[in-house]
Formats: C-alpha cells, sequence, structure tokens
C-alpha cells in the first residue's frame, strides 16, 4: 500500500459529560482509525498511513489484540515477501445501533464492530407525538431485537442517530426543529444511556449522516470533497470536506434549504421569504402540479388528482412528466433549475469534485437531475466544474442508516487527551 498522510484522530467534539466507552492512547487511536476507515490491514500498512514505525506498530497491535479489540484474519497479498498478516477488529467485541429517523418511519439497524449489520428493523412513526413515546418505542424495538440475538446490552457500545431537524452537535440537542414540536433541546443522549449504560449516543442531522454513509460505503468512498443534497420535504445538504463531515461552528452547516432563492418568492415555515425549500423541494412540486390541475392545464395531473383524491405528490409529477405531459415537466425543469443555480454558488464557494442528489424527489425523473446540471453549469465559473461530476445517490434509502452505523462507530475509541502531543 502506498505511504499516506497520518490520519488525524479528533479528540471527540462531543460534550465530555457523554464520554468514549474506550480511551486509547494516540498511536492506538490512529490504528484503530485506519482499520476502521480502510477495513482489513496489515501491520506495514498501519505504519505506513499513521507515519509510526513497524515495531512500534507491533506493539500497539499486539496490546489491543490482548484487550481483544483485534485480531488476526488471514494472510494479505504478497509484494515479494511472506505474505503479510491481517488485522480487524473482533467482531464480537462489541456492537452499535444505528437508528435513522425521518418524519414519518424509522430504521434500526444492529451492527458488529467492524460495522456488518447483523440485525435491521423498520416502523412506521409520526415524530409530532414528541420524544418520550418515539424514543421509547426505538428502545423497545432495540431490546426486543437484542433479545432476540442473545447479545446483552452492556455489549452495546454506541447509539448513531440520525434526526430530520438541525442539530448543536456538540451536545446532541435538537434546535428549533421546525417538524418535531416538543423535541426542543430533549436529552436524547441520557435518555438512552438510562438503559444501556455503556453506551454513547450521537445525534446529528440526518442529511450529515447519509453523507456519511456515502463517504464509508457509496460513491463518496475516496472523495476528499463532496456533498451530498437530500430533496424531500425540505432540501439539505451534507458537506464532507477533506474525507470528514463538515459541521460548521454550531453544526448547521449545509442548511441550504433555507438560502434565498427568489426574493419575491413564497413565504418559508421558518418566517423568511424565498427560501429554496419553499421553491423547489416536494410539496411545493406539488402545489403547483395541483394549481395546474385546478386551472386545466394539464389534464394528465387533473386525472391523477382525482385518483389521489384532490392531492399529488412529486412523485405524481413524475409519473405524468413520463407520460409526457408538458406542464409536469416544466415544474420538474424549472425546480431543477433552481435548485441548481443555488447548487452553482456552493461549487464556486467549495470547489467540489462530487455532488450526489437523494432524497424522496430524486426519484420523479431523468429531466430532474439534467435540470440541476444545466442550472448548475450555467452558474459556476468553467475551473470549478472541470473536475465536477453531479449524480443521484446510488445508496438510495440505505445512506441514512448506513451512515448512522458509521457514526455510532466513530465515537467507540476516543484518544486519550495527553496523549495527544505524542
Amino acid at each position: 500500500m502506498k505511504a499516506q498522510q497520518p490520519l488525524l484522530i479528533p479528540t471527540t467534539s462531543v460534550n465530555n459529560h457523554h464520554a468514549a466507552p474506550f480511551t486509547l492512547q494516540l498511536a492506538e487511536a490512529r490504528t484503530v482509525d485506519s482499520i476502521r476507515k480502510l477495513g482489513p490491514i496489515s501491520r506495514t500498512d498501519i505504519a505506513n498511513i499513521t507515519g509510526y514505525s513497524r515495531s512500534k506498530i507491533t506493539a500497539v497491535v499486539n496490546h489491543l489484540t490482548r484487550l481483544g479489540i483485534l485480531e488476526e484474519i488471514g494472510s494479505g497479498e504478497a509484494s515479494g515477501g511472506r505474505r503479510p498478516r491481517v488485522l480487524n477488529f473482533k467482531a464480537e467485541f462489541g456492537y452499535v445501533v444505528g437508528v435513522d429517523m425521518g418524519a414519518t418511519s424509522v430504521d434500526i439497524a444492529i451492527a458488529n464492530i467492524n460495522g456488518q449489520i447483523v440485525d435491521r428493523v423498520g416502523a412506521a412513526i409520526d415524530v409530532r407525538e414528541g420524544p418520550t413515546l418515539i424514543l421509547g418505542l426505538i428502545r423497545k424495538m432495540v431490546l426486543e431485537r437484542l433479545e432476540a440475538l442473545n447479545i446483552h446490552v452492556d455489549k452495546i457500545y454506541a447509539f448513531g442517530i440520525g434526526v430530520p431537524a438541525p442539530v448543536e452537535f456538540s451536545t446532541g440537542l435538537l434546535i428549533a426543529p421546525p417538524i418535531m414540536p416538543g423535541w426542543e433541546a430533549y436529552p436524547i443522549r441520557d435518555f438512552f444511556q438510562e438503559t444501556f449504560g455503556k453506551a454513547i449516543a450521537i445525534v446529528d442531522n440526518d442529511v450529515n449522516v447519509m453523507a456519511l454513509g456515502e463517504l464509508r460505503a457509496g460513491a463518496g468512498v475516496n472523495v476528499e470533497n463532496f456533498i451530498y443534497v437530500k430533496i424531500g420535504t425540505g432540501i439539505g445538504s451534507g458537506i464532507v470536506c477533506r474525507g470528514e463531515i463538515y459541521r460548521g461552528a454550531d453544526g448547521c452547516a449545509g442548511d441550504i434549504g433555507h438560502i434565498c432563492a427568489d426574493q419575491n418568492g413564497p413565504v418559508c415555515h421558518c418566517g423568511n421569504v424565498g427560501c429554496l425549500e419553499a421553491i423547489a423541494a416536494g410539496p411545493p412540486i406539488a402545489e403547483r402540479a395541483m394549481q395546474a390541475a385546478r386551472e386545466g392545464r394539464s389534464v394528465i395531473l387533473a386525472k391523477l388528482m382525482d385518483i389521489q383524491g384532490s392531492k399529488l405528490t412529486a412523485v405524481d409529477v413524475g409519473r405524468a412528466a413520463a407520460e409526457g405531459d408538458r406542464v409536469a415537466n416544466e415544474i420538474i425543469q424549472d425546480s431543477g433549475r433552481i435548485i441548481g443555480e443555488v447548487l452553482a454558488s456552493l461549487v464556486n464557494f467549495f470547489n467540489p469534485s462530487l455532488i450526489l442528489i437523494g432524497g424522496g424527489v430524486n426519484h420523479i425523473g431523468h429531466q430532474f437531475l439534467a435540470s440541476i446540471r444545466r442550472g448548475i453549469l450555467h452558474r459556476s465559473l468553467p475551473l470549478s466544474t472541470r473536475h465536477l461530476r453531479v449524480d443521484t445517490s446510488p445508496m438510495g434509502t440505505s445512506a441514512g442508516i448506513i451512515g448512522a452505523i458509521a457514526l455510532a462507530m466513530e465515537h467507540v475509541f476516543v484518544v486519550e487527551q495527553d496523549s495527544a502531543a505524542e
């Protein structure tokens, strides 16, 4: 393996009141982080990645093996000599729980310390019912699956939780969540720690979690700088900068849904005028289609509206467009163009090499993605788009749960403060 720059291990941006389950020396933490990010690798690979000597890494690996954290799983490819022994986490060392919470559903997965999902379950929810009921349901579902798997609660070391709301990442508290009444500053971490005493619960915005999923297992693997955009009921983005999720000073980086796209546009639920998601997210796309149907400008949309009981969704607009409906195609093209023009500002500012489009509205037709691309290219500088790829998310709905597991795994271990100057 080619030598790389040493991996940077954060001392953790999480409130110290909720410490990670395991504290490691810096060399141990870098070794663990190398395996977590790259998968099974040899001692020589770890030495090349971390910058430590082969003898230092051997001592570190031996210690982590004695602790039951690592194990040898076989031999790697030879490069002229004997085949090196490959290391990975010992799967039975512990488990993490990933929770991908939406407005109307929740997806829960239990994974071993290698990130391999051992069980997965979902349920319909309504986040407006409040945190006590919803979190109680999630806890109940996790406990039931642990009992079925014969896994003790003390073997759960972390929860990664994605929520459709602004999150102050350092505290894990939701701040003014627009679609989650009653969740403001609710202590989600404390709720889970009451039952899972050895686990740390990490809460983040759902789009950041999806971006992390793409970074670890999707189109974002080995991509240093990219943006994941979720287009659904709202519009948000997750930013990956230098191979890490960028959250900003308070955790709200990437909230592009409230960038002004039209100063004469409609009033957004946030109280401002002309926000991007008030113009081009799922509900305004559906509203434009219903207005066209009511005004008699689209026979196909009017028929769909009758079938759906006087209501349409963005998916219905996509169906009408697929049948050749001119108005539906115009709505899709306009919405895509507006989103693309806002994204162009991000492209000029951040210069990513990849933009991934996800979320439910993403599936309304190929013209939507094509219009986003055109909007970006029209308003971006030539140099900023020279190596830019704009595509749909290949992981789809799995990005959230994979990202939630990755988020949990990132916080099982933390570097000991006194060793940070090593």
